[in-house]
C-alpha cells in the first residue's frame, strides 16, 4: 500500500509550497543514492520524488487531497503503457472487473469518505543528563481539531448538509469506460460532493465549512531515559483530527540531545577524557571522576600511560527498547591523558634533574628564552 505523501515528506496537510519544497530538498539530499548509505535509499528517493511531484502541483494536490492516490494515478507513476500502442492502467482494469462481477464498486452503496487525520511533528530539545535519566517536557504545537461550533459537519449552526443532487446521496456516479477489453460501466466518486453524498450550502463561519479548525495545544510528554539525538517518539491519536469523523493522525516527537561539557556518547557507552599529572601516572593514585550518576572513585595503577581506558560498568546510557522501556545500561569509558608540565618552578626543575640522574641518562636542561631572543633567532634563520 502506498504511503501518504504528506507522511513521506514529513509535512502537515496544511503545509504551504515553501514548506513542501524545503522538506523535499532536505530529504532528497539525505537519501540521494549517490551519497546515502541507507540500503533502501534508492526506493526512498523515488518515493520522495513521487510525493513532491504531486504535492508541488496545485491541481494534482487538490485531487490527491480529495480522492487520495486514486485521484493522481498516472500523474505519479500509476499508469502503464506500451501494450499494442494502448496506454493501460491495471488498476482501472481491476475496478472494471469489480464492477462487472459484483465487486464493492458495483454495489451501489454510499462510498466511504472517512479519512484519517494527518500526522504532526514536534521537535523537543533535552539536555545530556535528561537523556540519561528521562524527563517530562511540556510541548506546544498546532493541530486540526473538530470544530466545536458545527461539531465537524461543516454546516452553519442551525443548518445541516443536504443531499448531493448529482449522486443523490450515494457519493458515487456511474461512468462508461472504453478499455482494451471492451466497454464497461464502473462507479467513481462524485466530483461535486467528493464522495460524501452531501454538500454544504451554508458553511460554518468558524471553520469555513471544513469541519476542522487549527488550534494551539499544550501537553506534557514523557521522554524515556536513554533517548538519542534524532529519536522519533510516536504518540498515537494526538495528531490532526480526521475528516468526516475519521480517526485522528499521530503525533511524532523528534528528540534533540544537547552536547555535554565533559561527556560524549558512543552507542550506549559514555566517553570521558580524564587528565593525570606525571606523578599520578607513575606512582598510581585514587582519583574522583564524574559520571551521570555522580562522582565515583577510580584506582589508577602505577605506570599508567596516555590512552589507557578504564571501564566503569553500568555507568553509561540506559538501553532503550522499541517499546520505550529500558534493558540494562551501557558502560562509561575513562580515557587517560598524562599531562606533561609546560612550566616548572626552580624546585621542580631540580627534582626532575635529580630524577633524570637516577635513570642513568644525561639530560641537558634547556633554559627558557625570552621573547626578543626567540624573535632574533627567528629572523636570523636559526629557528
Amino acid at each position: 500500500m502506498a504511503r501518504d505523501y504528506y507522511d513521506v515528506l514529513g509535512v502537515q496537510r496544511g503545509a504551504d509550497s515553501s514548506e513542501i519544497k524545503k522538506a523535499f530538498r532536505r530529504l532528497a539530499r539525505q537519501y540521494h543514492p549517490d551519497v546515502s548509505e541507507d540500503d533502501d535509499a534508492e526506493v526512498k528517493f523515488k518515493e520522495i520524488n513521487e510525493a513532491y511531484e504531486v504535492l508541488s502541483d496545485d491541481n494534482k494536490r487538490a485531487r490527491y487531497d480529495q480522492f487520495g492516490h486514486a485521484g493522481v494515478n498516472g500523474a505519479a507513476g500509476g499508469g502503464y503503457g506500451g501494450y499494442g500502442g494502448v496506454d493501460i492502467n491495471f488498476e482501472d482494469i481491476f475496478e472494471v472487473f469489480n464492477s462487472a462481477f459484483g465487486g464493492r464498486a458495483s454495489t451501489g452503496g454510499r462510498r466511504s469518505t472517512v479519512q484519517r487525520g494527518g500526522h504532526v511533528r514536534v521537535d523537543v530539545t533535552v539536555s545530556f543528563m535528561e537523556a540519561a535519566h528521562g524527563a517530562e517536557k511540556e510541548i506546544e504545537f498546532h493541530r486540526l481539531e473538530v470544530c466545536d461550533v458545527c461539531d465537524g459537519s461543516g454546516a452553519k449552526e442551525g443548518t445541516s448538509p443536504v443531499t448531493c443532487p448529482d449522486c443523490r446521496g450515494t457519493g458515487q456516479i456511474r461512468q462508461a469506460r472504453q478499455t482494451m477489453l471492451g466497454s464497461f460501466v464502473s462507479m467513481a466518486a462524485c466530483p461535486r460532493c467528493g464522495g460524501r453524498g452531501t454538500i454544504i450550502t451554508d458553511p460554518c463561519n468558524n471553520c469555513d465549512g471544513s469541519g476542522r479548525r487549527r488550534k494551539s495545544v499544550k501537553m506534557n510528554v514523557d521522554i524515556p531515559a536513554g533517548v538519542h539525538d534524532g529519536l522519533r517518539i510516536q504518540s498515537r491519536g494526538d495528531g490532526d483530527a480526521g475528516e468526516q469523523g475519521g480517526p485522528p493522525g499521530d503525533l511524532y516527537i523528534v528528540v534533540h540531545v544537547e552536547e555535554h561539557d565533559l561527556f560524549t556518547r558512543r552507542d550506549n557507552d559514555i566517553i570521558l577524557d580524564f587528565t593525570l599529572n606525571m606523578a599520578q601516572a607513575a606512582l598510581g593514585d585514587k582519583v574522583v571522576v564524574p559520571t551521570v550518576d555522580g562522582d565515583v572513585e577510580l584506582s589508577i595503577p602505577p605506570g599508567t600511560q596516555t590512552g589507557k581506558a578504564f571501564r566503569l560498568r553500568g555507568k553509561g546510557m540506559p538501553r532503550l527498547r522499541n517499546d520505550g522501556s529500558n534493558a540494562g545500561r551501557g558502560d562509561q569509558l575513562v580515557y587517560v591523558t598524562v599531562a606533561v608540565p609546560t612550566k616548572l618552578t626552580e624546585e621542580q626543575r631540580e627534582l626532575f634533574e635529580q630524577l633524570a640522574d637516577t635513570f642513568g641518562e644525561t639530560i641537558q636542561p634547556q633554559q627558557e628564552r625570552g621573547f626578543f631572543a626567540r624573535m632574533t633567532d627567528f629572523f636570523s634563520g636559526e629557528q
